[in-house]
């Protein structure tokens, strides 16, 4: 065997020995802080401090109730190209030698006075589907905006604060809130809701418009004020952002009443039954199609479509 498969075996084992230990932790550190939520729900103050605050704010009049199919079609677009551009940034981040590079042909009705920067195949993948999710974005804005939705991703009271804080007690207690996330979202939804769409999601496209070959290369005064470096130092944690946000909104769908949830997001209705759980379980299997299509073999040809690919 040689030194570097040793030492690959090694490092493998490494890993799988911190992940071994990680997990129970993990599991210890969850368990003390139920018990510890559990205690606190017992102290009168906090009991009185729970009915006043009960997990939710009020709405304000004129609030829409319930989803519109075109949300449920967001959803899953949305969904759909975060999934693809979490993976294909990932891969832009950690491969050293890309299979293929793409270069933008300056032929055409579209033409630019500065070269054409070339680039791998993987950042290629990436800036596609960040246009397709700014595209889909935009359309999103409008729609919320036009139709009131917007009224329930915004905080309309300072009360949100202990309402969440609340709401973070019964979840951590396991007692959790009442969910109606048909008419209204508790304190702590909602403040994740609102960051997701209007923090973290325009700070990726802020910092990944920085990074990318479409930002305007001669402007010295605009670099200045906005160094690539801040935009580097940013993108990556709200990656991570949305990674958790995933992992932790997937959980709560299915914890907190799974039929009736995937009605909300994917059958546009309020109810039981199985119609928003097969829409989902379609939409999945796209997912599915869509991460392992991620391969230079399918790449390649899309690519070529729109620039030269080499090797």
């Amino acid at each position: 065997m040689s030194t570097s498969t040793s030492t690959k075996s090694a490092a493998s084992k490494g890993k799988w020995f911190k992940l071994v230990w990680i997990l129970p932790v993990a599991l210890m550190v969850l368990f003390a802080v139920v018990l510890a939520a559990k205690g606190l729900r017992d102290l009168p103050a906090v009991q009185t401090f729970l009915t006043q605050y009960p997990g939710e704010s009020e709405l304000p009049q004129g609030t829409p109730v319930g989803f519109p199919p075109w949300l449920s079609w967001q959803h899953f677009l949305n969904a759909l190209f975060i999934l693809l551009i979490i993976r294909s940034g990932w891969l832009v981040r950690t491969t050293t030698r890309p299979p293929a590079y793409w270069t933008r042909n300056n032929k055409g009705p579209i033409r630019t006075k500065t070269p054409p920067t070339k680039m791998s195949i993987h950042l290629w993948l990436h800036q596609s589907l960040d246009a397709l999710w700014i595209l889909n974005g935009v359309v999103f804005y409008i729609l919320i905006f036009a139709t009131g939705q917007w009224k329930r991703l915004v905080p309309h009271s300072w009360d949100i604060f202990p309402n969440a804080l609340s709401a973070v007690l019964q979840y951590a207690s396991l007692d959790w809130p009442s969910e109606n996330g048909w008419v209204n979202y508790n304190g702590l939804q909602l403040l994740a809701y609102f960051t997701t769409v209007f923090i973290a999601a325009p700070l990726a496209i802020a910092t990944g418009l920085r990074m990318s070959s479409a930002w305007p290369k001669h402007t010295a005064n605009l670099n200045k004020i906005y160094p690539i470096e801040v935009a580097r130092k940013l993108h990556l944690p709200v990656m991570l952002y949305f990674v958790g946000f995933i992992v932790v909104h997937v959980t709560l769908v299915f914890a907190t009443g799974a039929l009736r949830n995937l009605n909300h997001m994917y059958a546009a209705h309020d109810g039981g039954g199985w119609t928003g759980f097969w829409f989902f379980a379609a939409s999945l299997v796209v997912m599915i199609i869509g991460w392992i299509a991620v391969r230079p073999i399918l790449l390649r040809p899309i690519a070529s479509l729109t620039g030269s690919v080499t090797k």
